[in-house]
């Protein structure tokens, strides 16, 4: 009675997400209070590999809207749900 591969996969996937957007509400909260920031680099490859808890951080907090290249977000985003529809597809699930 094993967790097969796709619900392990699913919850890394999920972590990753939860990740990204837990790293983009810290740096809204540090620039609210002038601390130490992560960096724009860092948050644009957290929001490629979690497109959607970055976008979701996005909206809520109303970070990083402005800055032209974190327009890659929702694009990310489009780029992972073909990708999963995709797998979704060849896997037949």
């Amino acid at each position: 009675m094993g967790i097969d591969l796709l619900t392990v996969l699913a919850g890394l996937y999920l972590g990753l997400n939860l990740v990204a957007a837990l790293a983009f509400a810290s740096d809204k909260s540090r620039a609210k209070r002038k601390t130490w920031r992560t960096s724009e680099g860092a948050l644009l490859v957290l929001a490629f590999i979690g497109p959607f808890g970055a976008f979701l951080s996005m909206q809520v907090f109303r970070h990083k809207t402005r800055k032209l290249r974190f327009h890659l977000v929702p694009a990310f985003l489009v780029l992972h749900v073909a990708a999963i529809l995709y797998l979704l597809l060849i896997l037949r699930l």
